[in-house]
């Protein structure tokens, strides 16, 4: 087995180590290991993915209007995404020979700006044009990688719900709003990391609860209002003084949930039912880690994040499973599929490299919106005899004329795309998501930035003119241009779209639910979540549960049960997204359980 080895990362030129069982995977897949490091492998792959920015233009081949995340100035020509999938149109037709005196990324880049690709990357979706990298959906509305669900507004990364909006990152649940990080939930609004509740307001961190308010840490209660036992009666009658339909009584119990949730007890990680596993929100998985939002049978995977069921062998990935195994470097990649590697939406098949958009196709090098094919490089069609031979020539002379980006970093074979060649702009991706910048650090670091394109909305209400209670609000709302409250205070880095529209179907679910109506953008609501969730990073930390004599000395969270360490402090370690400057205290497995549980 291969030592432990620390290089220093091309692009950040900070320190990164490489592990034995690393090198063991790179070795399985016969690729050489990154020069890049983890966190700077995440941006370079997300900075090829743009989820939320959408445009209209007119598909090329029919002239109809079309939504799609290709901005018109982004040399990508567009088909409406059902002809994309249809057969009018031959992909080997922009098929070239390999020219071996250019780098093979020039080369590709060349391809792509000639090949029409989907509007969208949408799999299946009834009635929800406005939405993006999307799976099985149905009357759905800017709701983004997202699969399986209907009647879905402004969401991302959710699976499997129903009648619901504002979500992120929810499995399985039906009428909630505004959660985050939660599964198995049925009416339920304001929730965070929890699992199997409902009829219930502001949860952070509670496991089958119902009929509950303001409440962190609980396990199967009901009826409690600020962690506090209620009869029935008392909790319906207090619920209802509550008065959770006005904009402003709402704001007060928001803020307070604030402070419900700094007080919390926290675990040092969300992981569940798994073994040998680091990062965070982690369910069914197994000998993982750094990895992120990953769940339902998952094995052997390292520095992935946001996908899973079923997903084996795999590193370095963002939306990859469902069924797979052995993908590396890839992008919206899986879908019954396997050998997978430097990758973006390529789904069913085996042995695709550096590929785009390619579907059920096998042993298929740099090509671009292929189906069913095999022994293609640059979408040109080769005998298997022809492209194994040409293969290999391609690969060594990858090593051997890397692609040179205006930084002066080189990309041999075994690196992802360069971010420079990406189509979208460092702010129109995912990467802005995870890793935001600031326009200067963005193109200093040598990443492109678009300007955002001037709004001229003819605001007809500002937000402090609507309603207060949602009783108050009638059908003319769906009429009126509202003004997002960002604007007014000053203004927000988060993409803020400045005004908005309450469409019909929303105002059916805000009545529904007795929610008032936002005064945000659908965009800085969205932001807000994100802001509110755990980075996808990891620090070494030990756990804060103290002996009763520092207790004494420091303060701190005071346990209701004896802990294994009885009167020291717990010697336990760990990996957490919770950096050591944050004020939560955080437990690790063994001393949370013994709080909650």
């Amino acid at each position: 087995m291969t030592k432990q080895e620390s290089k220093i990362c091309q692009n950040c030129k900070q320190e990164f180590v490489i592990e034995p069982d690393d090198f063991d995977f790179y070795e399985k897949i016969q690729v050489p290991p990154p020069t890049f490091c983890p966190d700077c492998r995440a941006v370079r792959r997300m900075a090829w993915r743009n989820e939320r920015t959408l445009y209209k233009r007119a598909c090329e081949k029919t002239g109809k209007q079309v939504i799609t995340c290709f901005a018109p100035d982004s040399g990508i020509h567009v088909y409406d995404r059902d002809v994309w999938w249809s057969d009018d149109w031959d992909p080997l037709s922009f098929g070239t020979e390999y020219d071996f005196q250019k780098p093979f990324f020039s080369q590709f880049r060349e391809l792509l700006g000639k090949i029409p690709m989907p509007s969208v990357f949408n799999s299946r979706c009834v009635r929800s044009d406005y939405g993006n990298h999307d799976g099985e959906l149905k009357d759905s509305y800017l709701v983004f990688a997202t699969w399986g669900g209907e009647n879905l507004l402004y969401s991302s990364k959710i699976m499997g719900v129903k009648d619901s909006s504002d979500l992120l990152v929810v499995n399985n649940s039906e009428l909630c709003y505004e959660a985050i990080g939660s599964s198995k939930l049925y009416r339920v609004a304001y929730a965070e990391n929890c699992e199997n509740c409902s009829d219930s307001y502001f949860l952070y961190e509670c496991r089958g609860c119902n009929n509950c308010f303001g409440c962190s840490n609980l396990r199967n209660k009901s009826y409690y209002i600020f962690n506090e036992p209620y009869s029935r009666d008392e909790y319906l009658k207090q619920l209802k003084a509550f008065n959770l339909g006005s904009a402003a009584e709402m704001e007060k119990f928001k803020a307070k949930f604030e402070t419900i949730k700094k007080n919390a007890l926290r675990k040092y990680a969300n992981i569940v039912n798994s073994q040998n596993a680091t990062g965070d929100n982690l369910t069914n998985v197994s000998n993982c880690r750094n990895s992120f939002d990953f769940s339902n049978d998952v094995r052997d995977c390292r520095y992935c994040i946001n996908g899973g069921v079923k997903m084996y062998d795999g590193y370095d990935g963002y939306g990859i499973g469902a069924n797979a195994e052995l993908l590396y470097e890839s992008v919206d990649t899986g879908a019954d599929g396997n050998k997978f590697y430097f990758d973006i939406f390529v789904w069913t098949g085996n042995d695709v490299h550096y590929s785009y958009a390619c579907h059920g196709c096998q042993n298929c090098f740099g090509c671009i919106g292929l189906r069913k094919k095999e022994y293609c490089i640059l979408n040109k069609q080769y005998t298997k005899e022809e492209y194994k031979e040409l293969l290999s020539r391609v690969m060594s002379q990858m090593k051997e004329v890397p692609y040179i980006d205006k930084k002066g970093t080189a990309y041999r074979y075994g690196e992802f795309f360069p971010s420079e060649l990406s189509p979208f702009a460092y702010n129109e991706t995912i990467a802005q998501e995870y890793f935001p910048l600031s326009r200067a650090e963005a193109e200093t670091a040598g990443y492109a930035w678009k300007e955002e394109e001037t709004k001229n909305y003819s605001i007809t209400k500002k937000p402090e003119e609507l309603p207060d209670a949602i009783q108050d609000v009638d059908d003319s709302i769906v009429h009126e241009v509202v003004g997002c409250a960002h604007v007014s205070s000053g203004g927000c880095n988060e993409k803020c779209s400045f005004a908005f529209k309450i469409i019909p179907e929303e105002l059916r679910f805000y009545k529904k639910m007795n929610l008032p109506l936002p005064r945000l953008c659908s965009n800085c609501r969205h932001f807000g979540r994100m802001e509110r969730r755990n980075p996808i990073k990891l620090w070494h930390r030990r756990c804060m549960c103290l002996s009763p004599e520092s207790l004494v000395k420091e303060g701190g969270y005071r346990n209701n049960s004896q802990h294994f360490h009885k009167e020291e402090r717990c010697p336990n370690e760990f990996e957490t997204p919770y950096a050591p400057d944050r004020k939560e205290t955080i437990y690790c497995e063994q001393c949370y359980q013994s709080e909650v549980v």
